[in-house]
Order: C-alpha cells, then sequence, then structure tokens
C-alpha cells in the first residue's frame, strides 16, 4: 500500500520512555486530580515558555471557555473569524457575543486597525488568535484594551515556544490558551493551558478548572472539571525533550518547500516583524479558489493530504450572525496548509513541490 502523506504527524517519543515515566503514577497509585506528573509538567513548561504562570487542563477548549467565563462576563467579544471553530464556539457557549473583525491581508491575524471602530458599550473582551503561528499586533491590541477597559484573550493554540521582540509571546495580553492536541508541535495526546503574568488572575483560572475547589470541602467559587490527568502529563513530560529536535526538522521542511517552491502564482505567510517563530504550519495562498481546488486535487491523487485551514470563515457558521469580512471571506478560499511533520523526507517533499510548481505553471 502506497504511504499517504498526512497534513501533519504526532511526535511520539519512544515508548520506554513514557512507560518508565508513567511507572512513577502507578508507583503513586495517583492517575488524576494533580499528582506529581502535571505538577513537575507545569514547573518544566514555565521554564521553557519563559512565563510566570500556567495552569494545564485536559484540553486546548476548555482555557478559553474558563478565560471567557472570567473575563467575557456574558458581553460582546471582538474575534476573528479565521482561527478554528472552537474560538468562536467558545464565546457562543459562555453566552456571550462575537463580534467579527476582518482580518489583515499580510498577517493573516485580526486587523488592529479595525477593532476600535467595533467597540460599543456592550463590549467586554477581544478574543484573538495568533495565526498559524504568527502574532497579533500585540501592542496595538493592548493600547486599544487599555483606552476602552477591555480584557484582552488569546488564543495561542499555535503558538507553543513562539517569541515576540525578545519574550514569549505568552506573556501578552491578560490570558493566552494553548493546545497540547496530538496534532501540535508540543503535545500531551490531548490537553491545553492556560498561562498569564498576573498572579491574582491564575489563582482565579486555577480554581476555575478544578471545580473552584478551596481545599476539598470549600469553594472559592464556581468551576468545571478542567484538570490534566497524569496519563497525559506523562506523555508531555517525554515529549518536551525532544522539542528541539522537532523543531530542527520542521526548520529543515520549511526551508526546503521556501527554496522550491514557485512563488509567482503562490504566497507564503508572512511573519510578523519580531517574530521567532515555530515552524507550526505552512500555509501558502493562491491566487483565486480554483487554483487551489486543482492543486488540492492533483496532490490527493498521489495520497498527499494537505487541508483547507481555515475552512470555512467563521463568520459563516450557523450559530452566528453572518457579516462582511472581504479579506477573510476571500483569504479562507485560497488558504492551503502543506504538510508539515519531523519526518518528512527530501524525496517527499521534492514530489509535493513539483506536483504544486506543475500545477502553477
Amino acid at each position: 500500500m502506497e504511504k499517504t502523506i498526512t497534513v501533519t504527524k504526532t511526535f511520539l517519543p519512544p515508548i520506554a520512555e513514557y512507560q518508565a515515566i508513567l511507572q512513577r503514577a502507578w508507583d503513586q497509585q495517583w492517575l488524576t486530580n494533580r499528582g506529581e506528573l502535571v505538577l513537575e509538567l507545569e514547573e518544566k513548561l514555565k521554564v521553557y515558555l519563559e512565563v510566570p504562570y500556567i495552569t494545564c487542563t485536559n484540553n486546548g477548549t476548555v482555557p478559553l471557555q474558563i478565560a471567557l467565563e472570567l473575563l467575557g462576563k456574558g458581553g460582546e467579544i471582538i474575534t476573528t473569524p479565521f482561527s478554528y471553530v472552537a474560538t468562536t464556539a467558545a464565546i457562543v457557549w459562555q453566552h456571550c457575543t462575537p463580534v467579527f473583525v476582518d482580518i489583515h491581508p499580510e498577517y493573516l491575524t485580526i486587523d488592529e486597525r479595525l477593532i476600535e471602530a467595533a467597540i460599543t458599550p456592550h463590549t467586554t473582551a477581544i478574543l484573538a488568535t495568533h495565526v498559524f503561528g504568527n502574532p497579533c499586533a500585540v501592542e496595538e491590541i493592548e493600547a486599544i484594551a487599555n483606552k476602552h477597559n477591555l480584557k484582552v484573550i488569546y488564543d495561542a493554540a499555535h503558538c507553543f515556544g513562539v517569541n515576540y521582540k525578545g519574550q514569549s509571546i505568552l506573556n501578552y495580553g491578560d490570558v493566552s490558551t494553548l493546545s497540547f492536541h496530538a496534532t501540535k508541535l508540543f503535545h500531551t495526546g490531548e490537553g491545553g493551558a492556560m498561562v498569564t503574568t498576573d498572579n491574582t488572575l491564575h489563582k482565579q483560572l486555577y480554581n476555575s478548572h478544578n471545580f473552584g475547589h478551596d481545599g476539598p470541602l470549600a469553594f472559592h467559587g464556581l468551576g468545571i472539571n478542567g484538570k490534566i490527568s497524569e496519563l497525559q502529563a506523562a506523555l508531555g513530560l517525554a515529549v518536551l525533550p525532544y522539542m528541539q529536535h522537532i523543531l530542527t526538522e520542521r526548520k529543515r521542511v520549511v526551508e526546503i518547500y521556501d527554496t522550491h517552491l514557485n512563488f509567482e502564482n503562490l504566497h507564503r505567510l508572512k511573519p510578523r516583524e519580531g517574530t521567532q517563530w515555530n515552524y507550526s504550519y505552512y500555509p501558502v495562498v493562491f491566487q483565486t479558489e480554483a487554483q487551489l481546488l486543482k492543486a488540492e486535487k492533483a496532490l490527493l491523487e498521489q495520497q498527499i493530504v494537505p487541508r483547507r485551514y481555515f475552512y470555512p470563515g467563521l463568520n459563516t457558521l450557523p450559530y452566528v450572525e453572518a457579516v462582511n469580512v472581504p479579506v477573510c471571506d476571500s483569504k479562507y478560499k485560497r488558504v492551503l496548509c502543506l504538510p508539515l511533520s519531523h519526518e518528512l523526507k527530501e524525496n517527499e517533499l521534492d514530489m509535493i513541490t513539483s506536483i504544486l510548481n506543475t500545477e502553477l505553471c
């Protein structure tokens, strides 16, 4: 059977290394409720990511929901139409109202120049996505938020290890959320995290992911179960030492794409100035949707599976009010993420780039 090349591939550490870490949970007979493996993972992630406070969670959506519960307060949330569905779904799920602002034509993040015009007396927060590891205009967004007394939440699911202007991108905004899904650079199989630089808010985030507990018998307030298990934490502890290898190999793939693809009729992602990128995705923008569909078909015929990521625009979801966001409406139809993983071989990349270059002639 011919090998299928998928848009990404999960990094799996040697199973013996995972089992050795997992053995500690077996020895302790402690599988959940924040055992020693979860505590160790959080401490190591704080050091690796250079953040002061982090709470690991059972997936990457719960952090969005908790942040919106604490900061959204049922109001209007200014957000992007170009993100994964979880970003908008979390807003609606928390009984807030998404207010879509169009995206920047080069960076694909929310267009900071359009945010202020969307603010109303009902606006409580801005929820913006760092797209494909490309940071939003965080300084401009912070200035707008301070001027209008708004909270800022960043969906940083694509931003593990990204630095902006010399510091972690996770240190911007009130809360940044991460996904540790199996498809991400760093993963725990399924998981996520909440990051903040504010100790008081950190305690609120932490309490909220643990039913609001204040010890075994008392409660700080309302909360849900967002705890990560020891089994997930063990996998994270096994993956984390390989991050440099993962990044090095993905950079190698990106550099081959950059040098082998014909960009006369194709555009690549433009990283924001000052960004230390993490090679999380390789999106390309076609001139027309017809070109994209033709190229996608040619790739699929050779068992190469790219992804239309993000498609469709979130402003088209059935549970939101349709709005006119012309840049997003144009871009989402023309963006395709090419296969990118630590294991892609040069001959496979030659095949991918050759197909694309041929289809774009």
